[in-house]
């Protein structure tokens, strides 16, 4: 058994002042009651939290989740587990379907190699059955409608590594695709999309439950022939099973918009994710991704023209540090949507520091600095 002991234990009722004990992987009890165990910290003075679980990541530390290896892949995910991430989504973007196979390949042998010192719990592939119109830093030249013989291929060869997968629900307009990957076992979420209440309406029916990064790339009221109609954004805040994720780096939302979301939305259904890029937490400041120049400044990675945004450079910890010090959001509330609703998305026994739940564990400082973590009981940081 293993005890930690501070004032300010993060649970589901608010800043605790006690003791967690660990047994095995899973939490025993958070009490008062001071047990002798054969382990034990002192983390008086500092937050103790459930870990962090990051959504939609596209690499890190200088590691991409695309293009790279089983190898690279680890490390990536290994630098977002010192930044608090104790379960990741490693997010491949759209490009040839070949080469999406090949990262989910890569990333089905980082998890089974036994090497991973969090969770990997899957891949998300972030397209390529995307919008054209609403396509962002994706190259639209791989964009297509859903192929069955791709992604039942994909399914068949990959049948545990597959937690995700964003697309445009007004591409499957009969709600075929989104109903094999939900009887799949994987999150269906609509992305990168021009859809319109019809559209979000039928992939709801099939399974959809969730957004990719609200406002970003998501579509909003249209007019045609003078009636209006509900777009991607609307029909997220009507309809209340929907969840939604936002990158809450304070630069692709303003905290104001932060701030609206979850009170529009409620914090019980909006999730916090990185969408970090491989150059997060590098010194790099310019160059090529994909064919696109890019420069890094005010926190943000932007085109070389400084024209649009090229993607995000944020860590799971800032993200909490924005919603805190930015948003006026308390700690619980927070570290609630970095954790706990996104382990309600994925259905794990994860996200909140109660019996019975995985022992992920992130230790932070007032500043929402990252001290120490846990993984499976096991500190690994």
């Amino acid at each position: 058994m293993i005890r930690i002991k501070s004032d300010k234990i993060v649970t589901p009722r608010g800043i605790f002042d006690g003791f967690l004990y660990i047994d095995g992987q899973k939490i025993a009890d958070v009490s008062e009651k001071c047990v002798p165990c054969c382990e034990a910290y002192d983390f008086t003075g500092l937050f103790v939290s459930p870990g962090f679980i990051d959504l939609h990541t596209h690499g890190g530390g200088g590691h991409a989740f695309m293009d790279s290896s089983a190898d690279e892949v680890l490390a990536g995910c290994d630098f977002h587990l010192s930044h608090g991430t104790t379960t990741i989504l490693p997010t491949v973007s759209a490009g040839p379907f070949s080469a999406m196979r090949g990262a989910v390949k890569d990333i089905d042998a980082a998890m089974r190699s036994g090497r991973a010192k969090g969770h990997i719990f899957g891949a998300h592939l972030e397209g390529p059955y995307l919008s054209a119109k609403q396509c962002g830093a994706q190259c639209p030249d791989f964009i297509t409608p859903p192929k069955r013989e791709e992604y039942e291929s994909l399914f068949s060869e990959f049948p545990h590594s597959i937690a995700r997968w964003t697309y445009a629900p007004e591409n499957d307009p009969e709600g075929e695709f989104c109903r094999f990957v939900v009887g799949r076992g994987a999150v269906a979420s609509a992305g990168h999309t021009d859809a319109t209440y019809p559209a979000m309406k039928t992939a709801m029916e099939n399974g959809c439950s969730l957004v990719t990064h609200l406002y970003s790339c998501t579509s909003t009221v249209t007019r045609s022939h003078g009636f209006r109609s509900l777009g991607v954004i609307e029909s997220a805040f009507l309809r209340d099973e929907l969840f939604v994720e936002i990158i809450a780096d304070g630069k692709h939302l303003p905290p104001e918009l932060i701030e609206m979301i979850v009170k529009v939305k409620g914090k019980e259904r909006v999730a916090l994710v990185t969408d970090s890029l491989a150059i997060a937490g590098t010194d790099i400041k310019e160059g090529v991704m994909s064919g696109t120049e890019f420069i890094v400044e005010d926190g943000v990675c932007k085109l070389k023209d400084r024209s649009a945004f090229a993607g995000s450079v944020a860590t799971a910890d800032r993200l909490v540090r924005v919603l805190v010090y930015d948003c006026g959001v308390s700690v619980c509330d927070a570290v609630k949507m970095m954790a706990e609703v996104p382990a309600r998305i994925l259905n794990l026994q994860k996200g909140r520091l109660e019996r019975g739940f995985d022992a992920d564990i992130v230790v932070f400082d007032d500043k929402i600095t990252v001290r120490n973590v846990f993984t499976d009981g096991k500190i690994v940081i």
